[in-house]
This record gives C-alpha cells, structure tokens and sequence, in this order.
C-alpha cells in the first residue's frame, strides 16, 4: 500500500500573514528552526509564596477526600518564569518546555478533515494495542470547509491506522496514517437525548478500550447544543459520558470498524459534586478515561473533567483552596480571591466506578481532584502508574486560568500514593510537566490573533496525551506570531517526556536527545502491544514477539487471521507460537 508523503499545503492550511512585518518575521524564522531548544529561565525562583505542603497520602477510591491544586501551587508558575525574558522569547525553564514545532508541517490526513484530540486503542492498563498488524488511533475530526475554530460544535469521532512496527524514521513523513472515515453513522449518537430539538450534535473525547476478540468499547462525550441563529443558548448545551460497543476488523487490505450502532447514557453530571448546565450554563463535564488500578483488582475506574458543584453567580473559594502556609507574607486573603472573578474557575477531576462488568452501569465516586479559584478546565485527564506512584495528568489552557494566576498551555501533572492521594503537583509545585514555549511578561492572545510580543510556539499544541513510556502526543493549533501565524489541524510531533528525574518522582523534564532535539516523528502514536485475533479468540503480544512470529510465519499467518484455509502443521506451529508468546 503506497501511502502519501504530501506536506501541508499552503492551501490546506489557513495562514495569515500582516503588512509591515518582515523585521518580526525575520525574527520568527529564526526561532522556528525544528527543534531549536527553548530559552532557560533563571535558575532562582522569583518572589512568591511558598506551595502547599502535600503529602501524597493515600486514601480508598470511595472515601470523600479531594486533593487541592491551591492558588500558593499554582502561583509557583509565575516564580519560574524568567522576568528578563524579551519579547518572543520563551519566559519558562526549558527542562519542562516542548521544543518549538516549525510552521512547515505535514498533515496526517492529507487535507482530508481537521484533526485534534485524539487517542489511542488500549487496555485496562494504558497499553496501547495494534491489531493484526495495523495501528488504530481515534480523532476528533471536522470537515475542513469549516472554520478552525467553527470545528468543536460540529466534531465527529474518526479513526486512523498504520503498519505496526514500522521506525518513525522509515515512514511517511505526515506519520504514515489512512484515514479510515467516521466511527459512527449520521443520527446514531443523538438517540440519547430526551429533547431532539437540538440545533447541533457532536461528539467529543474519551477513550477507547480493547478486548482480546477484537471488541472495542469506545468511551466518549456525547453532547447536543440547544441555540439561536446568533450562537446564545436557547438552553444549557447536555454533554454526558457515553458508551458504543463495535468491533475491528484488521486484514492485509487495512482497518474496518463494525458496530457502534447504539450509544449507553452512562453518567450525566449531578450536580452535588459535579456542576450541572442549571448551575452554571458555561459548565464543563467531559473526556472519560478508564483503567484498572493495581491496588483495586478486578476493579474499573474512570477518571473525566467536571467544575465544582457550586452556582456559578455565588461561588465562593475558602482558605483550602488558596493553601497558604501560615505567616507567608505573600499570600491572598480570601475576601480579595473571591471578589476578583477567580470564583469562576472552579475545575475539577471527577472519579466514578463501574458497577457492573460489561462497565455499562457506573456511580460517581467524590472528584480526586479540585482547581477552585485556579482553573476552569481540567481537560483530558488520565491516570498513569509508574514505580508504584499515581501520575495524574490533565491539560489546561493559558486562557482558563483564575484572576491573579498564569500559566503556559500544557500538561500538567499531581503525583500521589494512590489514585485518591493528597496530590502533589510536580515540579516545585507548580504542577507544569510539559508546557508550550511561553512568555508569561507579555499576554498570549488568542490562537487566531497570537499577542505580538508572544514566543510563536505559544499555542502550538495542546490535548496531550501521555503514553507508554513517557511519551506525549498533541495536536497543533497555531503555530507563528502576531504577523506570521500558521493554523494547524493535524497531529503535532511526538515528544517524550522523562517521569521522576533522578529517582525523584516529582520531577518531570524533556527528553531533548529523544527524536531530532526532543522532536520525534509528527503524529507518531506507536503501540507497544500487539492483538492478533480473528474474531473469535486473541492473543496479546511483546514487540520482540509480534516480530519472531512474523518472521517466522509471514503471509501465512495473515490468512489463518483471515480466517482463510491453512495446512494442519501451520496452524499447530501457529497456536504453539501464539502459546508460547502471547500474555
């Protein structure tokens, strides 16, 4: 199968280029060069107030403790920005900056449909799987007439594959994917909503798990908006987590997805720990994540992002939430936090447990996490285990964070002893992992309008998801400044990101000799996984196994996949390898 190799086009792309500008623009080319490594930051922290002291305790999934992202935390990201920093430079310590991505990008799609949040097909325990040979990835996609940022009220779920196994050096240089069309039918997602008065439907993240015969079920947003002709709401827009069960089927011609036929309401925020549209119509309740935890066998959670159950007119944030330490000479009082308009971002990360095997039936367990009077959105949120610690990572936006608070676009993550812990956000407390090139001394602007002062890299990715082994995909969305800017729409360049630097779990840092300094292949998602299964039995396997099995069985062993005659010795050789390797 050829695959193409075609670059973003100019027309494919949207950009915008103002008069006047070659001298910025000079400038701009020189720091966009791939790869070219941030700015540092000065190595002392600015004046501020001390973090929160957390002790990352543990505490049973079911109790009603809920750790605290403070504004003492959080203000911890204005300290480690460099305050010399000039204009379109970078503010922010490199050690947790992702190397600038170049505007010159290829698009996976070939200018297909407009990609973003995306993510892969894994197990209970974050594996990421191919199957039969073919990597599969999930996307939010859009029609590319539309307008970049017309895409979030019209999004559909899509799919992608590629070959396994294949080196990011020996692929196409857009990632190598096919894109396999939309998971679901028109008019599918939408039976659940009681009113069908809706004036769009859409479909927003989640996750997508794998069973060993090949069945997927796919955890998603499934949301329909109720508004005018001038975009104000006729009601509050219904997001609620949802279900659809289908199947993959992968063969030597590609990917086809059977199924996701019929959608399962799951869970619908309550408005006792998770705030509801009557609460607060701007209200956020999205992006469901399951997994196992190895503390809790037998057991599935779900992590997603909700704000604090509270009428969004009289919110109010308490001394907990601000967390500063007795006597700091720097802290807020409350009175001033609660009349500055920080009241408005009240981020959460919200837990539930399944109920029942086939996980259609689930309850909503207290949040782990609350951001009040720091964030309103705690996007995408996972939960990742490594050396016996808890990681819980989630994504944010500059834009989103509370009056009096700054912060790049990225990944920010909590480490705990448990899945509910008395979080500690990493890296001094800040909680910044992986954030854009940023610089916090001049305002951002808007992705369709970069301030000018603004470091080009500003946003240019966002929806991180962290995978096996630390490595970190996004999406691009805009990529340049104020007078020479770049609008994405495709996946942005892997990075990897190294969890508990020298033995110190708290401690996150880019991987610069990873890639082309610190930039890998663009959309590269790779399984470290390998179903092979025909529908009616399945085995999972090694890397090193997926390869000693193909050399050994080549073409042969795609037909016994298909389901397509093979001698009696090749099929004994084939169930005794499969024996021997599979997990």
């Amino acid at each position: 199968m050829k695959e193409s190799t075609m670059t973003h086009s100019t027309r494919g792309r949207v950009r915008r280029v103002l008069a006047g500008g070659l001298a910025t623009s000079t400038l701009a080319a020189a720091v966009l060069i791939a790869g070219a490594a941030p700015a540092t930051a000065q190595s002392g922290l600015q004046d501020g107030p001390e973090p929160t002291i957390h002790t990352q305790q543990a505490y049973a999934p079911e109790d009603d403790f809920t750790a605290k992202w403070t504004r003492a935390d959080a203000r911890q990201l204005q300290r480690m920005s460099d305050p010399t920093a000039p204009s379109r430079e970078n503010s922010m310590p490199a050690s947790v900056t992702m190397p600038t991505v170049p505007q010159d990008f290829p698009d996976m799609s070939n200018e297909q449909v407009w990609v973003w949040d995306t993510w892969p097909l894994t197990d209970e325990d974050a594996n990421q799987y191919s199957v039969n040979g073919w990597e599969i990835i999930f996307s939010l996609v859009a029609d590319r007439n539309l307008g970049f940022d017309d895409r979030h009220v019209f999004a559909k779920i899509g799919y992608f594959y590629r070959p396994a196994g294949v080196p990011a050096a020996e692929r196409p240089e857009n990632g190598g994917w096919t894109y396999g069309g939309l998971v679901f039918k028109e008019g599918v997602t939408g039976q659940i909503f009681e009113d069908q008065s809706f004036s769009h439907q859409t479909q927003w993240s989640g996750s997508a798990r794998v069973s060993k015969n090949g069945e997927i079920k796919l955890f998603f947003t499934d949301v329909a908006f109720y508004r005018n002709s001038d975009g104000t709401n006729i009601k509050p827009y219904d997001p609620r987590i949802a279900l659809s069960v289908g199947k993959v089927k992968a063969n030597k011609k590609g990917v086809t997805l059977t199924g996701f036929n019929k959608v399962t309401d799951l869970l619908q925020a309550d408005g006792t720990y998770y705030q509801t549209g009557a609460q607060n119509e701007f209200f956020n309740f999205r992006d469901p994540f399951t997994f196992e935890d190895p503390a809790h066998p037998g057991e599935t959670f779900m992590v997603f992002e909700g704000n604090s159950a509270m009428q969004r007119e009289t919110a109010t944030c308490n001394e907990a939430d601000l967390g500063y330490r007795q006597g700091d000479p720097y802290a807020e009082t409350v009175d001033d936090v609660n009349a500055s308009g920080a009241t408005y971002q009240i981020g959460n990360v919200g837990l539930a447990k399944a109920k029942n095997k086939q996980l259609t039936e689930w309850e909503f367990l207290p949040p782990i996490l609350s951001a009040n009077c720091v964030t309103d959105q705690t996007e995408r949120p996972q939960i990742y285990f490594k050396d016996g610690k808890s990681y819980l990572f989630t994504i944010s936006h500059r834009g989103t964070f509370a009056a009096g608070l700054d912060g790049p676009e990225g990944v920010y993550g909590f480490v705990g002893d448990g899945i509910r812990s008395d979080y500690q956000p990493l890296n001094g407390g800040s909680g910044l992992a992986l954030g854009n090139p940023t610089n916090l001394n001049f305002l951002g602007g808007q992705p369709f309008a970069p301030d000018f002062n603004q470091h080009p890299g500003h946003f240019q990715a966002y929806s991180h998801y962290v995978m096996p082994g630390g490595l970190v995909q996004s999406f691009i969305d805009t990529i340049g400044t104020h007078d020479d800017f770049v609008r994405g729409g495709t996946l942005a360049p892997t990075v990897k990101m190294d969890i508990g630097v020298g033995g110190d779990p708290t401690k996150t840092a880019v991987d610069y000799s990873y890639g082309s300094e610190g930039l890998g292949g663009w959309a590269d998602i790779p399984a470290n996984k390998h179903l092979f299964t025909n529908g009616k039995f399945g085995v999972a396997v090694s890397d090193e196994a997926a390869q000693k099995i193909r050399k050994i069985l080549g073409s042969k062993f795609d037909d016994y996949l298909d389901g397509k005659p093979v001698s009696a010795t090749v099929r004994a050789l084939i169930e005794k390898l499969l024996a021997q390797y599979g997990g």
